[in-house]
């Protein structure tokens, strides 16, 4: 359902065909119809507080190798992607997602600007798509349904911050393609739901333990530093 392309600093997604795509993306934001989504590789360094950053990114998505509708970005390695599938009474999903939580926040709190452990932004990017047809109403549901499921996988990874078990990042960006339909509702009770849930559950868990694993060594070497 997803055909994912790797072109360092770019990385896209190619749906079977054009598909009804609602994101808060920082490009080709809210309901818009394409086949193609990119994430673009930045460095944390590139982007400063006063950095025109929606200009810059429209620019680059102009002249991006491959033409997409949304845009995404991350300064996690996005070779690290994670591509996810599920079924559930013959209706399928699949998630495509980039994972990094150094800027992680526990919803309700924020946290000062931080780089907690050196290591970048990284942010969690998330594009999920499904083969049942919705409404409008039903696919902003089923969005719903997908930010749920990446908030219990990130729990999930028990990373606690000052201010309590980390629930995402402050730039997280999700993007949920389907066809255009007449199905009304898309709810945890129902199979579209089940799908998106438990894709975007399965590569979020996967791409979170992978970004734990290449963490810890960092923090063992900060910590073996001599305080100055």
């Amino acid at each position: 359902m997803i055909r994912d392309h790797l072109a360092r600093p770019w990385l896209f997604a190619q749906l079977p065909g054009p598909m009804r795509i609602l994101s808060h993306a920082p490009f080709g934001a809210g309901f818009v119809t394409g086949d193609t989504i990119a994430w673009r590789e930045v460095r944390d360094q590139d982007l400063k507080p006063d950095f025109p950053v929606e200009a810059w990114f429209g620019a680059e998505m102009a002249r991006a190798p491959m033409q997409a509708t949304v845009g995404m970005m991350t300064s996690r390695d996005v070779s690290s992607r994670v591509l996810a599938e599920a079924e559930a009474e013959g209706v399928r999903a699949a998630a495509l997602v980039t994972l990094g939580l150094s800027n992680a926040e526990a919803v309700g709190r924020r946290l000062p600007w931080h780089r907690a452990d050196g290591s970048g932004f990284g942010t969690v990017n998330i594009l999920v798509t499904t083969d049942a047809a919705l409404s409008q109403t039903a696919q902003i549901e089923a969005l719903t349904i997908a930010v749920e499921a990446r908030t219990a996988a990130i729990m999930d990874l028990g990373l606690d911050l000052a201010t309590g078990r980390a629930t995402g990042t402050g730039t997280d960006c999700l993007a949920l393609a389907c066809l255009p339909g007449e199905g009304r509702y898309a709810g945890l009770h129902t199979a579209a739901g089940e799908a998106v849930g438990a894709a975007v559950r399965k590569a979020v868990a996967q791409a979170g333990a992978e970004w734990m694993a290449w963490r810890a060594p960092k923090l063992r070497d900060q910590r073996a530093q001599p305080a100055r």
